[in-house]
């Protein structure tokens, strides 16, 4: 779906399950492509002029892709964000094999206020915990306060919060899920926007309706 990235995959020799348990049995989210971040990549590319010249922050950053694909399309910086060091150390070395340059950061931003240098904040696949998700929506509010794009990259999970949403595009992108396998899923890509919740608009029921089919991812 995003030939135009390269990423290093995991495999058999890989010893993710050896990197699991070192870090306490975390799943290594950050070794396989999700639906929210590739339909987040595939946008980038095909609508260049949606991060051309900003300065992009990609929140679980994972493997890169959002990042790596926001670097392509022309954006003018890039910061990765994930707290698993793994997916740092991942994200740098994805970064390197597509020839482009991504600030990468460790740090739990969720608690804190937006970033000073940040045009438009990418989140791809962080809503399929219910505590993540209410530490994710607070830190995503704080940013439209400041009149930051906020995009959400998604193909329906259980808590989306989508009385916050506004679909942007639509695309069928293979998804990672819990069964090992990588079907095809319709997956959006949203403007994040508070200014829907406070106007009572309708939720995009077209997202609901794929939530219990994600149920699987």
């Amino acid at each position: 779906m995003v030939p135009e990235i390269r990423l290093h995959s995991a495999h058999p020799g890989s010893g993710l399950r050896r990197l699991a348990e070192q870090g306490g049995g975390a799943p290594p989210y950050w070794a396989y492509q999700w639906a929210g971040g590739t339909v987040l990549a595939r946008h980038f590319l095909d609508r260049p002029e949606t991060v051309r010249g900003k300065r992009v922050l990609d929140l679980g950053a994972g493997s890169g892709i959002v990042g790596i694909a926001a670097a392509l399309a022309g954006a003018s910086k890039v910061t990765g964000c994930d707290t698993d060091p793994h997916a740092i150390a991942a994200l740098g070395l994805n970064a390197a094999l597509n020839g482009v340059s991504i600030l990468a950061t460790g740090f739990d931003l969720l608690d804190g206020p937006p970033l000073p240098d940040v045009d438009l904040i990418a989140v791809g696949d962080l809503f399929y915990g219910k505590r993540l998700a209410a530490r994710v929506v607070p830190y995503l509010e704080r940013y439209r306060e400041a009149g930051i794009t906020v995009l959400v990259g998604d193909p329906g999970r259980a808590f989306l919060p989508l009385d916050r949403l506004v679909p942007v595009a639509d695309y069928a992108v293979p998804d990672f899920g819990g069964a090992g396998d990588k079907k095809a899923a319709r997956s959006t890509v949203f403007a994040f926007d508070i200014a829907q919740a406070d106007a009572g608009a309708p939720a995009f029921d077209g997202a609901r309706a794929r939530a219990s089919s994600a149920e699987t991812c």
